[in-house]
């Protein structure tokens, strides 16, 4: 079952299951763009509002 159908689904287990999918895949995708966003010379600051969080927020989570 695709993860569309499985998000719609009257099962509970079947959506709660989706919708950890769903923050797996947007944790990756948001890890790739800070990723992306700092090769390119973004700061912490930009990337952060881009986020709708603090350069610190960010930082602290992506930083290295």
């Amino acid at each position: 079952m695709e993860l569309s159908e499985r998000i719609r689904s009257q099962d509970p287990a079947v959506c709660l299951r989706a919708v950890g999918a769903l923050h797996r895949l947007a944790e990756q995708v948001e890890a790739n763009s800070v990723a992306l966003a700092r090769e390119q010379g973004w700061t912490w600051e930009q990337i952060g509002d881009a986020l709708g969080m603090s350069r610190q927020s960010v930082h602290a989570k992506y930083g290295k």
